[in-house]
C-alpha cells in the first residue's frame, strides 16, 4: 500500500466529525494493507510510530529537504526506514540518523511530509483514538467488535490486535490472553473537582485509596523471574532493584500486581517527585530508594481476577502481600468518610485519592467512572513570554506556551516551562491574532512577545529544575483560559510558585 494512500486517510479521518465515517475510513485503509504492513499502518493510523524511541527531535524535523513530486513510498518502506533510524547508536549517530532521516523525507510528498512530521512529533491528532480504530479493526476484519476490545485490553498493544484479526479472524484473536510476563494497558482514573463528585460517579461505599505521588509500575513474577514495566509498557526492571526483590520474595508462584513505586525521605513521607523520577531512570542502584506500594491484583497462581469485582481482588491482594506492600486504603460509606480520608492523604504529603467502586471489574486500558481521582488543584495566573508555531494538525497555529511569573525584584519575568495542554481550536485561533499583534520577533519556530497577556494555567505541583532561571517549574500545566480582566502587573509572582511547592 502506498504511504500517501495512508496520508490520505489520516487527512479525511481529521476533516471529517462523525465516529461512523472515520471507523469506515480506517477500516477501508486496514482492508488494503499488506500483512507485513499492518502492524505499521494500524499504529500510523493511530497517530503514532511502531518504534517507541526513533531519536528524532523537533529540531531534526525543521530543515528537510524539498518534498517528492511523486509517491514512491510504501508504508512497509516507511517503516523499514523508520526502524533503520531508530536503531542507529553509536560514533557518527547524530550525522547517520540525520541522513537516514533526509533520505526518506526526500522521497515523501508534500502530504506524505505532513503525516511523517505528526507521526515523529507526536502531535497527530485526527480523531484515530484507539477505541475507534479498535471498531476499525472489527469492521475490517468482520468479527465482532467486543472480540477485538477484548483482546485489545489482555494484550495492551492495538498493533497485535490488528494483525491477528485481520490475518487470523475471531480464532486469532480469542488466542489473546494475559500473559505473565507481557504487560497489560492499566486501568486509568478519572478525574473530579472534588470527593462528592466522585462518589456520585463510583456509588457508596466506596475504596478510598492514597494517591501516592510516585510513578505507576506493573509488576510480573513467574518463578524467580520478575518484570517491572512502566505506564507505557516500558521495561525499567533493571532500574528497579528493590522493586524486584520485594516481589520475588513474596510465597507466590505467578503474580501480577498494580502500583507504584516512590522515594521516601527519612521521616516516611514521599520526596519531590522529580527525585522519583529521575531515580527511576537510573539503572542499578543509587543514594535515593524507591518503595513500592501495590493497590491491585490481576493474576495470581495461574488464575486471572481482571473479572472478578474490585472487593474480591483487593482483598486477594491483601492474603497474598504483607500490609508494608499495600497502598493506604479505606472504606467510605459517606462524603464526610471520603473528605477525611482526603484530608489524611494530603497532610501525609501524598497528591490526594482515588476512590472506587467496588464492584468494578479491573478495566484494562479504560478510564471509566469505576475509579476517580481527587486532586487539590492548583492555578496561577502567569505571564505569556513567547509561542511556539504548531506541528501537525496544529500547523499555522500558534500553539505551544512560554510561562512566565512575575519577579516582583526585577519588575520582569520568570520562565516556568511551557504547555499547549488545554488548548481548544477557538483558543488556537484567538490566541494566533493576539499573539502575531504582540510579537517582537519570529525566527519561525518560536515567536516572543510582548509580555502582556495573562492566562490562567492549572497544574499538578512545583517540582525544582535547573532547566530555568528561578529554579522550579510547574507539572502538568494546562490551560483554563485568558484573562482579559488582568493586566501583567498584576501576574502571580515567581515567590508564590516557589512557595506552593515548599521552595520558598
Amino acid at each position: 500500500m502506498l504511504f500517501l494512500d495512508l496520508a490520505a486517510t489520516s487527512a479525511a479521518v481529521t476533516a471529517v466529525p462523525g465516529r461512523k465515517a472515520k471507523i469506515e475510513l480506517m477500516a477501508d485503509a486496514l482492508r488494503r494493507l499488506e500483512p507485513d504492513e499492518i502492524a505499521a499502518g494500524s499504529a500510523y493510523l493511530a497517530g503514532e510510530l511502531r518504534q517507541r524511541q526513533t531519536g528524532v527531535g523537533y529540531a531534526s524535523l525543521r530543515d528537510r529537504p524539498p518534498a517528492a513530486a511523486e509517491a514512491t513510498l510504501s508504508v512497509a518502506a516507511v517503516d523499514a526506514a523508520i526502524a533503520e533510524i531508530s536503531a542507529v547508536a553509536g560514533a557518527g549517530s547524530q550525522a547517520r540518523r540525520r541522513e537516514l532521516l533526509n533520505a526518506l523525507f526526500a522521497a515523501a510528498t508534500t502530504d506524505e511530509q505532513r503525516l511523517l512530521i505528526g507521526l515523529f512529533g507526536g502531535e497527530l491528532r485526527q480523531g484515530a483514538q484507539a477505541g475507534l480504530l479498535a471498531d476499525a479493526i472489527a469492521k475490517a476484519a468482520e468479527v465482532p467488535v467486543t472480540a477485538v476490545r477484548r483482546a485489545l485490553l489482555l494484550s495492551g498493544d492495538l498493533k497485535q490486535v490488528a494483525v491477528a484479526a485481520l490475518t487470523g479472524g475471531a480464532a486469532a484473536l480469542a488466542e489473546i490472553s494475559l500473559r505473565v510476563g507481557t504487560p497489560l494497558s492499566p486501568m486509568l482514573a478519572q478525574s473530579a473537582p472534588d470527593v462528592s463528585a466522585a462518589l456520585l460517579a463510583t456509588g457508596a461505599p466506596a475504596t478510598v485509596d492514597v494517591k501516592l505521588d510516585g510513578i505507576r509500575i506493573q509488576v510480573h513474577r513467574s518463578g524467580d523471574e520478575v518484570a517491572v514495566f512502566t505506564r507505557s509498557l516500558d521495561d525499567i526492571t533493571p532500574r528497579m532493584p528493590e522493586v524486584v526483590a520485594a516481589v520475588r520474595s513474596l510465597p507466590v508462584r505467578e503474580i501480577v500486581l498494580d502500583g507504584e513505586a516512590m522515594a521516601l525521605d527519612a521521616t516516611g513521607r514521599p520526596r519531590p517527585f522529580q527525585e522519583t523520577s529521575s531515580r527511576a531512570a537510573t539503572r542499578g542502584a543509587a543514594a535515593v530508594a524507591l518503595s513500592p506500594y501495590f493497590f491491585d491484583l490481576l493474576h495470581l497462581d495461574g488464575t486471572d481476577l481482571l473479572d472478578r469485582p474490585g472487593r474480591e481482588r483487593w482483598a486477594a491482594l491483601a492474603d497474598a502481600l504483607p500490609g508494608s506492600l499495600i497502598v493506604g486504603r479505606t472504606t467510605a460509606t459517606s462524603e464526610e468518610e471520603a473528605a477525611a480520608a482526603f484530608a489524611a492523604a494530603l497532610a501525609d504529603g501524598q497528591e490526594g485519592v482515588v476512590i472506587k467502586a467496588v464492584e468494578a471489574p479491573y478495566d484494562v486500558g479504560r478510564r471509566g467512572s469505576a475509579w476517580v481521582k481527587v486532586k487539590p488543584r492548583h492555578t496561577l495566573d502567569l505571564v505569556v513570554l513567547a509561542v511556539e508555531w504548531g506541528h501537525g494538525r496544529r500547523r499555522g497555529w500558534l500553539s505551544n506556551l512560554h510561562l512566565g511569573a512575575r519577579d516582583p525584584r526585577t519588575g520582569g519575568f520568570v520562565m516556568l516551562g511551557k504547555t499547549f495542554k488545554g488548548l481548544t481550536d477557538e483558543l488556537l485561533r484567538w490566541q494566533t491574532e493576539r499573539f502575531k499583534e504582540l510579537a517582537t520577533s519570529d525566527n519561525g519556530w518560536v515567536v516572543e512577545v510582548r509580555p502582556e497577556q495573562v492566562v490562567e494555567i492549572a497544574f499538578d505541583g512545583v517540582q525544582a529544575s535547573p532547566r530555568y532561571p528561578g529554579g522550579v517549574a510547574l507539572r502538568f500545566a494546562r490551560v483554563l483560559g485568558y484573562r482579559e480582566d488582568k493586566r501583567a502587573e498584576e501576574a502571580d509572582t515567581i515567590d508564590m510558585v516557589k512557595e506552593i511547592g515548599g521552595y520558598a
